[in-house]
């Protein structure tokens, strides 16, 4: 049987976490330390789960007192969001959460989620970073309210929501200037023995362009392997080797990284999902992101 959540004791609670006492919470919220812990113990009751446990003198907090902290925070944070959006409508900022895949190149994130600033309606960007098992647990209980990625939701994820393809781009390899003068005569096939700095298999590129090189007999020195694109490309500007990057974003990168680029490899296509719990998208950020994508950054990959 499922009890109804009390959300005084929850704030309680949430207090002497954020407070790391009962004694300093007391001081806070002007409540004996008898009050207060009766309170806690019928919180407790009612979650069925212990929340804090002593540790010598300090109370520190359980696995669970961890979740419960987590979402006592974004619950009392939501109601202080609705009590100023009714108080002053005209001054309020709406939240805008995103979560965006660790895999999804940076660059492309931002040039995504650019013109939900610029909508008419001011928002306030959040954006979590993380892999997309917990990203798509985080949409699933409403703490984002769209998943940027460089894959769609499958059946093998215990979620229903929605893939919303944004665009799709062929890939570019970049290095540093004295490097990418030795491998851009006779492309791809000089890539054979080049140094190559390397999305991870379990990745959509990485696998792809493992898959590639196997296809065109081409057998590259792997120097680094990693997730993060930034790093590759921070390696590669350093001169350590070649690192891959969507080919729409050729000009930024190669401005950003002070690189320049060997070619491109159109069989590699590179895409780009939002993810939403809506078929029909009325979110005014998400909207903004899924209904402008192609048109400021895809179309522009016909141009280069």
């Amino acid at each position: 049987m499922i009890h109804h959540l009390n959300f005084k004791h929850l704030r309680y609670f949430m207090i002497v976490a954020q407070e790391g006492s009962i004694v300093r919470a007391c001081e806070k919220l002007n409540l004996t330390p008898q009050t207060i812990s009766g309170q806690l113990k019928q919180l407790e009751q009612t979650l069925g789960v212990a929340l804090l446990q002593k540790e010598g003198r300090r109370l520190i907090l359980t696995d669970a007192g961890k979740q419960a902290l987590d979402y006592a925070e974004q619950i009392f944070a939501m109601g202080e969001s609705l009590q100023e959006q009714l108080l002053n409508p005209s001054q309020s900022v709406r939240l805008f959460s995103v979560g965006i895949a660790d895999v999804l190149p940076k660059l492309v994130a931002y040039r995504l989620l650019e013109p939900a600033l610029e909508l008419d309606e001011p928002v306030r960007l959040e954006c979590r970073e993380g892999n997309m098992e917990t990203l798509l647990a985080d949409l699933a209980t409403h703490r984002v309210d769209m998943v940027l990625t460089d894959r769609p939701v499958d059946a093998g994820f215990s979620i229903r929501a929605y893939n919303h393809l944004l665009g799709d781009c062929a890939m570019s390899l970049f290095a540093a200037p004295e490097v990418a003068e030795s491998y851009r005569q006779g492309f791809p096939k000089s890539l054979h023995g080049a140094p190559l700095l390397m999305p991870t298999d379990d990745t959509m590129i990485g696998s792809s362009l493992k898959k590639w090189c196997d296809s065109q007999g081409i057998r590259p020195n792997i120097v680094v392997e990693c997730v993060d694109h930034a790093l590759l490309a921070t390696f590669g500007q350093a001169g350590k080797g070649l690192f891959c990057g969507p080919s729409v974003l050729e000009p930024q990168i190669e401005r950003q990284f002070s690189v320049e680029s060997i070619g491109r490899i159109e069989s590699i296509r590179e895409r780009f999902y939002a993810i939403s719990l809506e078929r029909r998208i009325r979110h005014p950020g998400v909207l903004a992101v899924t209904n402008t994508a192609r048109r400021i950054l895809f179309e522009e990959a016909e141009e280069i």
